[in-house]
């Protein structure tokens, strides 16, 4: 039989001013009427099946044959017969427990009740504080739970802004340190407006999968980008995804040197882990961004409506804020920009290889190579990154200058004389053996396909002219080259000094192995202060001017140099490297007290050992990073000849080159790949085969 007698009052809290009616006393429940069913402004609410007291829906107490109707729905107010087996007790047409099958208050249960149906799970006892209960009104949410959800609201906000940040950042993400300015970020990324239309427009999964794919394809472009500020910081270009890769492992090496190994393995870390985080974190943000847009498709497709027409209506009106147009495709050119870059690189292996296989001098006789420089020792010596810079800038060049005019009257009163120029170098702030292969093979080797092409095949260079006559000895001094170094062949030189073979026993100098007056002091010990049959033709390189210069070297006695002992205590009143190169004042000075090291050691060499047959060929191979040489500096670097002899120089009288160690401000500039030929014709060499 059906009740219609609604469930017993259970004692509320949420009523003051009332008292609660004990369960099992006072009067009977008044029948529940069909027509007043769903009106709870009348009616408490049945008491729920499910634990969520949120949940409106009526619970059952059993399986039925057929569903009840809810009330006010039209149905007739018959209740519907239980199916066998099912309990006596049906529901309600509101919805809840008839008074027979309703447990007592206290939760003991009824003795009258029916027993629920074999498998069934029991029916749960409605609170009496839960919304809906019998004789209850709708509780409220607390405080607490009030401040937790509008926590929880704010922080998905938040985090929906973010990821929007972070992908227009991504977007429009500058490849220089200088070009970060807020106006960059201020534009209307083209991008992000197809972007958002094509996953608008795509169904869940394939949404989900192309959301994935542009986020890490963002992450890699971000990684692009942060590689490219920090090329063209220390080199003065961008990354070039063909060539590059091998640079990176040396700049973990120049890290080693620099700042020990925990320095090195923590960048290295550090470099890892950023490159996750950037992936994971542009993926992440499109995904949270594709799955707001398909929450809130409507608002999101009149969105990028708006700002697709706000884009195409800028770029046709030439709209800019700050010089920097409003209407954006930053990231579309970069990517455009590096498929050129490695189209260019693929094309420029083929040509260069067959540039190089010409040369003018590469079938000269012997005999007709270098015939007015026989019997002189000559000296072709690099100072690292020796720039035009050092010598025009306002903060270094007062130091260097007077370093210049010093060591130029020394070299007169030693009966010495010297002509300078400038030469633009194949590279910037680093790489110097293209600086190195540039200026002695005639050709310009400007990246490492083209070093590592030159260096396979048998262009003649400079050093190798001297070695094919036979009228001179030829040796390398390499203080920084430490392991293994095939290139001495290709280079011509007989025998190669590295900074394992000068028996070195003092500190390094950062990532210099030794100071250049010991590495100088080494040479006069091992070649030149012996006695010769033949002349002497030497390559040196000197490295005390390479970043991060500090701590910086002195120059000791020449008796005193030993076997370089006496540099510890130099080293360790020395700056510390990181204190230096993290100023960009500091850093400055600091560059032209190396410089004014080099040049200082240098001469003073030629002065101390240099005679009548002595010639020094000297230059920078390269300018010093750009934030010591400053944005937009030139690639120039200073070059000069010394000689005791006057004819050596008379030879290149008509080059134009301005007397002294310092050459002037308008002096002639030269690509440094034509320096080999201008050399080898001013000191008798013919071009061309017998």
């Amino acid at each position: 039989m059906s009740s219609n007698t609604s469930p017993r009052q259970q004692p509320t809290k949420d009523e003051p001013g009332e008292e609660a009616v004990p369960a099992g006393s006072g009067p009977p429940a008044e029948p529940t009427r069909p027509e007043d069913c769903g009106s709870p402004a009348e009616e408490p609410q049945p008491a729920e099946s499910s634990p969520s007291s949120a949940d409106p829906r009526p619970a059952r107490s059993g399986s039925s044959a057929e569903e009840p109707q809810p009330a006010g729905s039209g149905s007739p107010a018959e209740e519907p017969q239980p199916a066998e087996g099912a309990s006596d007790g049906s529901r309600s047409v509101d919805g809840g427990t008839s008074a027979e099958e309703a447990q007592p208050a206290g939760g003991g249960s009824s003795s009258a009740g029916p027993r629920p149906a074999e498998g069934a799970p029991p029916a749960p006892v409605a609170s009496a504080d839960a919304p809906g209960a019998a004789g209850g009104a709708p509780s409220r949410p607390g405080r607490g739970e009030r401040r937790a959800v509008a926590a929880r609201t704010a922080a998905r906000r938040a985090a929906d802004l973010l990821a929007a940040a972070l992908v227009l950042f991504a977007l429009l993400m500058p490849t220089t340190y200088t070009a970060l300015s807020a106006h960059e970020f201020t534009r209307i990324p083209v991008e992000a407006v197809f972007g958002a239309a094509l996953l608008l427009v795509l169904p869940g999964r394939p949404r989900f999968w192309a959301a994935l794919a542009a986020g890490l394809g963002l992450g890699v472009l971000t990684v692009l980008n942060l590689l490219d500020m920090g090329f063209n910081a220390f080199l003065g270009r961008g990354f070039n995804v063909v060539l590059d890769w091998v640079l990176l492992d040396d700049a973990e090496s120049y890290l080693r040197d620099s700042f020990g190994e925990a320095g090195a393995v923590g960048a290295a870390v550090l470099a890892v882990a950023l490159t996750v985080a950037v992936l994971a974190l542009t993926a992440l943000a499109v995904l949270r961004l594709s799955r707001l847009m398909g929450r809130h498709s409507h608002a999101a497709t009149r969105t990028v409506l708006v700002l697709g027409t706000v884009w195409v209506l800028c770029a046709a009106l030439g709209l800019e804020v700050a010089g920097t147009p409003v209407a954006a495709r930053h990231a579309a050119a970069l990517a455009q920009d590096r498929v050129d870059r490695v189209n260019a690189t693929l094309k420029d292996e083929a040509a260069f290889a067959e540039e190089a296989g010409k040369d003018a001098f590469g079938d000269t006789p012997p005999e007709r190579l270098l015939t007015d420089l026989r019997g002189k020792d000559v000296m072709i010596t690099f100072i690292e990154s020796y720039g035009r810079s050092a010598i025009e800038d306002p903060i270094m060049s007062p130091g260097v200058d007077a370093t210049l005019e010093d060591k130029t009257r020394e070299l007169e009163k030693a009966g010495f004389a010297a002509r300078s120029g400038w030469l633009t170098s194949a590279t910037y702030g680093g790489s110097s053996w293209l600086g190195h292969s540039t200026f002695l093979s005639g050709l310009w080797v400007d990246n490492q396909q083209r070093y590592r092409t030159v260096t396979a095949g048998d262009h003649l260079t400079l050093t190798k002219a001297f070695q094919r006559t036979g009228a001179w000895r030829t040796v390398g001094v390499m203080p920084g080259v430490q392991k293994g170094w095939p290139e001495a062949s290709w280079y011509g030189l007989d025998h190669v000094y590295d900074s394992r073979d000068l028996g070195y026993r003092g500190p390094k100098f950062s990532w210099s192995t030794m100071p250049d007056q010991y590495a100088l002091s080494a040479f006069e010990r091992l070649e030149h202060g012996r006695k010769r049959d033949e002349p002497l033709m030497s390559e040196i390189i000197l490295t005390s001017s390479h970043q991060p210069w500090a701590p910086i070297p002195r120059t000791v006695p020449w008796d005193e140099v030993g076997d370089g002992s006496v540099y510890r205590d130099i080293e360790k009143a020395g700056k510390d490297p990181a204190d230096v190169f993290t100023d960009s004042t500091a850093v400055k000075a600091e560059y032209g007290k190396s410089i004014q090291y080099s040049v200082t050691s240098l001469i003073d060499y030629v002065v101390e050992y240099g005679n009548e047959d002595t010639v020094l060929v000297f230059l920078g191979d390269h300018q010093p990073l750009a934030r010591v040489s400053g944005d937009h500096a030139s690639r120039d670097v200073p070059c000069a000849i010394v000689a005791h002899d006057p004819e050596v120089l008379d030879r290149i009288a008509d080059w134009g080159w301005s007397d002294g160690l310092r050459p002037d401000h308008d002096a002639p500039v030269w690509r440094m790949d034509e320096f080999r030929d201008r050399f080898l014709t001013a000191y008798g060499s013919t071009p061309g085969a017998p």
